[in-house]
């Protein structure tokens, strides 16, 4: 046997990449530690973001995220592969061709759908708990409004366009709001009234959310029916057919479309395994994590069944608890190889949000005994703010840039919770005459005070004179941009806490006691010539002008707050603005160099690793 120590983290979910990631933070620099996750596919997908494909929202690639990224540059081996047996007593893991040894095995083999037993439910349903699933359901949806604009039988058409989700929980609520919005679009691009469309979200319970206070409760249903659902409580869906639904006490509804959301139990891996188990397929664990059969075995996010001491239920399955039990599972395996002090499981979950659709969502969060009820905006800033925190842990900017994109940057429909204020639907090429215009500006001003510059680089004229005993020890010159050659001009006012910052630091840079110059003045003021010049060229070639805008409002701010900006530096702040994204990418050199600068940065290592990088 090797003396190295092998981890094996058994599933590529919430709590099986945290617990790789966090392991190896603690062990970089350990060669004597492997670390090796296995899972079914090359990347990690957001479960809790499957609605939004499914419904339309967002594409495909914003719910996944690959394994090579994640673990970039770390102490991570991925390994794609099935297990389909594992033998404790030996601590092997094996598949059809592989088998696996480990010293420490974490098990986050995640869950499946369950189907308590109704008759035709697995058969006939459409499942939401996968990639795949997500993939298939949206194209399922697309296909009955595509049979539907075509039929001419009633009965069938109303068939076509009959759709159930089976389940008033947190994904049942979620998939039947995307799916609410979505039907507005779906209408108009099939030729459709929505008057057409059924929707029934049915659950076999008194009341949907029945984690959540009432009155969320009652904001969730009121925003369900404004997007045309109809909501049943009491309402269990007891048989599934290919082309009807039975639901208790509201009879056979004919339909092609039965989305189930009533349930998970463990994945099938988990059923297999010869380990004590509780509660639809969970492992049982001791205060440790620690599977109570074998102590080298641990269980991470929605596959352990603990109940935290002075709790009467098992740990919830969300996202939270992955989380959190990831970091106690990596300081535990830690301590056994390495020595130390094992830590208990102690979680402080902080609530959970619930988006129905993209525009509106309720959240009930908090910590302790005092929890705060939130709706609107408030719940969807929430929602949002908490999944940022996630990826940042997971891909950093990358993937928090991508997110900011898919969710707000690229919506559709304006399906967001700001609408579609933040959309970029406009094409680029209306910025270039802009972006000239702005370049000529700068590049005439630069080039009408070079001469200046080199006939004398120590005659300050784009500082404010001293003070010297109450007055200015000389006239300062005409403004540093567009300002007209007229002897008076009225400068932009300046807040006196500003006025107050930058007197300090002129001052202490660029004044000297006897009312000159400094050195460093004169270093200050050619370097703006030239740096006015440079964007001028920069803007105008296309070259890097998102940088090239933002030095341009940088600019405009130091010449405001100086004191000497003329109402017309409004006008250079403004386009500034304007130009940053991405207004080079037409008729412009960004359109070449920056694919092959991209490229050039992604491949540096450290980059990689700190995700700093879009794609």
């Amino acid at each position: 046997m090797s003396e190295k120590k092998r981890i094996a983290i058994l599933g590529g979910g919430y709590g099986g990449v945290l617990t790789a990631k966090k392991l190896a933070k603690k062990f970089k620099k350990d060669e004597e530690v492997e670390i090796t996750l296995i899972d079914q596919n090359p990347y990690h997908t957001l479960l809790t973001e499957l609605h939004e494909v499914a419904a339309g929202r967002v594409s495909e690639d914003a719910i996944r995220i690959d394994f090579k990224k994640i673990f970039a540059k770390r102490k991570v081996k991925v390994v794609l592969d099935e297990i389909t047996d594992l033998d404790f007593k030996n601590n092997v893991l094996k598949s059809e061709n592989n088998t696996y040894e480990y010293d420490y095995l974490v098990i986050g083999a995640g869950c499946k759908p369950t189907y308590f037993g109704v008759k035709g439910a697995e058969e006939f349903c459409q499942k939401l708990w996968s990639f795949e699933d997500a993939v298939a359901l949206k194209e399922h949806i697309l296909q009955m409004f595509r049979k539907a604009v075509k039929e001419k039988n009633k009965e069938e058409r109303k068939k076509l366009l009959t759709f159930i989700v089976v389940g008033g929980g947190f994904t049942g609520v979620e998939m039947m709001g995307e799916l609410g919005e979505w039907k507005e679009r779906l209408c108009k691009d099939f030729y459709i009234e929505q008057e057409e469309v059924t929707l029934i979200l049915a659950d076999d319970l008194p009341k949907i959310l029945p984690n959540f206070p009432d009155k969320l409760i009652a904001k969730t249903k009121k925003r369900l029916n404004k997007l045309g659902v109809t909501v049943l409580t009491n309402a269990g869906v007891t048989e599934v057919t290919g082309d009807t639904a039975t639901i208790r006490n509201n009879g056979i509804v004919n339909t092609y479309t039965v989305i189930w959301t009533a349930g998970v139990e463990g994945s099938d891996i988990i059923g297999k395994m010869d380990i004590q188990q509780k509660g639809r397929k969970r492992i049982v664990t001791d205060d440790k994590l620690r599977s109570l059969d074998y102590k080298n075995v641990y269980v991470v996010g929605d596959n352990i069944f603990f109940i935290p001491e002075g709790e009467e239920r098992p740990l919830p399955q969300m996202v939270e608890n992955a989380e959190e039990s990831a970091a106690l599972i990596a300081h535990n395996v830690y301590t056994d190889i390495k020595g130390g002090e094992k830590k208990s499981y102690k979680p402080s979950f902080h609530g959970a949000m619930v988006c129905v659709g993209g525009k509106y969502g309720v959240a009930n969060v908090g910590a302790g005994k005092n929890f705060f009820a939130l709706s609107g905006f408030f719940a969807l800033f929430v929602k949002h703010f908490i999944n940022i925190v996630y990826f940042i842990q997971v891909a950093g900017f990358n993937k928090c840039w991508s997110y900011l994109l898919h969710e707000f940057f690229h919506v559709k429909d304006n399906r967001s919770f700001v609408g579609g204020y933040f959309s970029k639907s406009s094409p680029n090429f209306w910025l270039l005459v802009l972006r000239m215009f702005v370049g000529y500006k700068w590049l005439t001003e630069g080039l009408e005070k070079l001469p200046k510059i080199i006939a004398d680089p120590s005659k300050i004229f784009l500082i404010p004179a001293p003070v010297v005993d109450g007055a200015t020890a000389a006239t300062a010159a005409a403004p540093a941009a567009g300002a007209a050659p007229v002897a008076t001009w009225v400068a932009l006012p300046v807040p006196g806490f500003i006025e107050k910052i930058v007197k300090w630091s002129m001052d202490t840079f660029f004044y000297t006691g006897d009312g000159g110059y400094t050195v460093l003045a004169t270093i200050f003021q050619t370097g703006m010539v030239i740096a006015e010049i440079l964007v001028g060229i920069m803007l105008i070639v296309g070259l890097f002008s998102a940088l090239a805008s933002l030095m341009s409002v940088a600019m405009g701010i130091m010449i405001w707050t100086s004191g000497m900006a003329p109402t017309e530096m409004l006008w250079y702040l403004s386009a500034g603005i304007a130009l940053i994204g991405g207004s080079g990418s037409t008729f412009g050199m960004d359109y070449y160099v920056l694919p092959i600068l991209k490229k050039y940065w992604k491949s540096i290592g450290w980059v990689k690793k700190s995700y700093l990088y879009v794609d």
